[in-house]
């Protein structure tokens, strides 16, 4: 076991980094100078790169400060409106025979931008960054939903059309970590489901990881999803209002003083009082197959059912400049869902009434401080917490039972982040993380009488050693960290390699590798399938090291990426496997949905994208494969395939803009998803019994869905922006079937439970920006 006196010492070893230089790298001045005069600078990383200077003085002008950059380096400054500046290389000889010309570099360190849509772009590391301001339109989508919008990526996709079931390489939701200004979400979605949790009209960035992740994240087995809120921004217009046929939002950003920014948000859905179309296809597919919408086997139930539901979100971050080296900033997330159900027999003699309800909510706070010591060193710290609430409460209308039910995660912790640059080429990172998570769950039924109360909490320290390093020629580079964890309560330390690396073929062709060991000791189960209203069934657990064992994940990636000003290709090859599962993780509801097992999955496959853009139109299409295979050494038979293998899946968009007008047309498919069939029942005890084929012996049929979207924006003489766009889900009504399950009925027979995907669905939203 480690001491506490060792690991603080080890902790001030890593954070010991001492200042030389008062020098800065240029482009952190020029970020300064754009937040404190309100001016936007277009340049090329080649034109600055290399250049440290002491910063101009901050009472200087605007004018001084320029003046004073292009006495110490070869650039000029030239002034193109109120806010926009152009830096270019002068071709004339130096003011300052101290500085060297710089040479221009051919192959760059850029993203491919626009990938997919605006706003989207790859990094040569294999990350996706999203922009959610600078997004484009998407087919089906009359938001920038992030959660929405990462499906379209290959590799990442929803099974059952929900953002709280996102698979990201054959992994379950729960295995993906999800990160909002470094708290983490347990809980991502509104509607249980069928809507981002996140507000979708902020000036939000977004990283997107399938592999390859950096040491400095921890506690996930699949993807990564970190959401940061951007402040700093040079949008025109720093207010707005939205609405649609589901919620309305308004969101501003103000300005305190040239070091301070204030951002909130809020959101709340119309639902309770207003039932649109779009409101009622949403509520037929979550609600279905649930006590909200229930069904007694093949009988038709004799009582009626009133629900009253609404969520709402809200948010708030500030940053404030404190001197010219530190920075304080702090972030407040709440999202609620809330579900009354009122079910009722209207009787003459004996009416009856009972009332049941489901709440979910997710809280999460964090105050964060950065520093810039000197030009070579930086550093970062971050406390934090994070509490979600799942809360039930059953009536049963057909007997007297009472089902009361809680699960409670909470997460809290700090994080030190120091970066220390060695060269222009080179960086060395160390971080010390401390996490401490605790949940809760409580049962109390009262016929027959049961009660159960757990709670369990695990501690866990983690070091971080990371180096970055690109060739001066940018033509190869690599990422490579290491992570190491030590979990108090098992005494145990586990280590995580991650390595992310490029190689430059040529201009337009790169070869990337990828490959990362990571754990996670919390994650969600399903005990029974009519738990919390059979809604929202999962319930969030810690390892314990026994029957619930720590998971952990290997995963290695070979990719190729072709990028010309006309065409993209990517291609993916992966290797994943995850170890330490629970059957009961899994989501099954054949002969294992009792049974408690432990065992692994590997998945391994293809991962394909060409794009086309011309002037106004641009198309892409993606295919993935993939063979996922379950591995339970305690059952018969020990291989079969996972409950979330999707073999084959296609998407295809087209968009079309032209001034303010966008179109999108798209499309999506991919094969069944596993199912177990019946072969017959067994009469036990005047109840049966199905007796089901091996596990996922076949599956449901394809699903097919087209899409459609269309956004017009227009500005009024400069003092406001007006978005309004339309979408269609689903534009030919396809009836598809995204999960089935057998039960047997009140006739002992074996009925069939198909689950179906939302029909057609119209939205339309108007957005007002000023």
């Amino acid at each position: 076991m480690i001491g506490k006196y060792k690991l603080f010492s080890l902790i001030l070893l890593l954070f010991s980094a001492c200042a030389f230089s008062q020098q800065l790298p240029l482009k952190t001045i020029l970020l300064a100078i754009e937040k404190q005069h309100q001016v936007k600078f277009n340049y090329t990383d080649d034109a600055i790169a290399g250049y440290t200077l002491l910063p101009p003085d901050y009472k200087q002008s605007l004018v001084e400060k320029l003046d004073y950059i292009e006495t110490q380096t070869v650039l000029a400054f030239e002034r193109i409106d109120q806010t926009y500046i152009t830096i270019s290389v002068k071709k004339a000889t130096l003011k300052n025979p101290i500085v060297q010309e710089m040479k221009r570099i051919d192959l760059v360190e850029v993203a491919i931008d626009n990938y997919i849509t605006s706003g989207i772009s790859k990094k040569s590391d294999g990350t996706y960054s999203v922009k959610l301001k600078k997004m484009g339109l998407l087919p089906g989508l009359s938001e920038t939903d992030i959660l929405q919008t990462m499906q379209q990526i290959p590799g990442i996709f929803s099974s059952d059309e929900t953002i709280s079931n996102i698979n990201i390489r054959g992994g379950t939701h729960d295995q993906n970590l999800f990160l909002w200004n470094g708290i983490r979400m347990f809980q991502t979605g509104h509607f249980f489901g069928l809507i981002s949790a996140f507000n979708p009209n902020l000036n939000d960035r977004v990283l997107i990881s399938k592999n390859g992740t950096s040491a400095f994240y921890g506690e996930s087995v699949s993807g990564l999803v970190s959401i940061y809120s951007n402040l700093s921004s040079d949008e025109k217009y720093n207010s707005g209002f939205s609405s649609n046929l589901i919620s309305s939002e308004f969101h501003s950003t103000v300005k305190w003083s040239p070091k301070s920014r204030f951002q909130y948000s809020a959101r709340r859905s119309l639902t309770d009082f207003f039932h649109s179309p779009t409101y009622q296809n949403y509520y037929d597919r979550i609600f279905q197959n649930t006590a909200v919408t229930p069904s007694n086997g093949n009988q038709s139930v004799n009582y009626s059912t009133d629900e009253t539901f609404y969520f709402y979100d809200f948010s708030a971050q500030l940053e404030h400049k404190i001197g010219n080296k530190h920075e304080l900033k702090a972030a407040f997330i709440v999202i609620n869902n809330s579900l009354s159900l009122k079910q009722s027999i209207q009787e003459e003699i004996n009416p009856v009434a009972e009332n049941s309800e489901l709440r979910q909510q997710q809280l999460g706070v964090s105050i964060e401080w950065q520093t810039i010591w000197n030009s070579k060193n930086s550093s970062k710290l971050q406390v934090y917490g994070s509490n979600y609430n799942l809360d039930a409460v059953n009536e049963s209308i057909v007997s007297d039972q009472l089902l009361k039910q809680k699960n409670t995660a909470l997460d809290t912790g700090l994080r030190l982040e120091n970066q220390h640059q060695l060269s222009s080429n080179l960086s060395f990172n160390t971080g010390y993380q401390y996490n401490e998570i605790g949940v809760r769950n409580n049962d109390e039924i009262n016929i027959p009488v049961f009660s159960r109360k757990i709670k369990e909490v695990l501690r866990t320290h983690a070091l971080i050693l990371e180096t970055k390093w690109n060739s001066t020629s940018k033509r190869v580079g690599f990422n490579a960290g290491i992570r190491s964890n030590y979990i108090e309560e098992f005494k145990k330390i586990i280590i995580e390699p991650r390595l992310n690396a490029f190689y430059r073929l040529s201009k337009n062709i790169q070869l990337g590798l990828l490959a990362e060991q990571k754990s996670q000791t919390a994650s969600q189960v399903i005990d029974l399938k009519q738990d919390f209203l059979g809604i929202e069934k999962r319930r969030w657990l810690l390892a314990n090291n026994q029957n619930n064992p720590i998971q952990r994940s290997q995963q290695i990636e070979l990719g190729l990426t072709y990028k010309n000003k006309s065409w993209l290709l990517t291609f993916e090859n992966f290797y994943k496997k995850v170890t330490g599962i629970s059957s009961r993780s899994q989501a099954f509801q054949n002969q294992l949905e009792l049974l408690h097992i432990n065992g692994d999955y590997t998945v391994y496959g293809s991962e394909f994208l060409i794009q086309r853009n011309f002037k106004h139109f641009s198309t892409w299409f993606n295919y993935s494969w993939n063979k996922n295979r379950y591995t339970f050494p305690d059952y018969v038979p020990r291989d079969f395939a996972n409950n979330f293998e999707i073999k084959h899946s296609a998407t295809f968009a087209a968009m079309y803009e032209v001034k303010d007008i966008q179109f999108a047309l798209g499309a999506k498919w991919f094969s069944g998803r596993p199912e177990t069939t019946p072969l017959n029942t067994i009469l036990s005890d005047a109840q049966s019994t199905i007796v089901y084929n091996s596990p996922n012996n076949t599956n449901v049929n394809d699903y097919f869905q087209a899409n459609f979207s269309i956004s017009y924006r227009m500005e009024i003489k400069k003092v406001c922006e007006v978005t309004t766009r339309f979408s269609i889900l689903n534009l030919f009504n396809k009836r598809n079937i995204l999960n089935r399950f057998y039960r047997v009925d009140t006739s002992q027979n074996i009925e069939t439970v198909n689950t179906y995907s939302l029909g057609r669905t119209p939205n339309f939203s108007l957005q007002i920006n000023f």
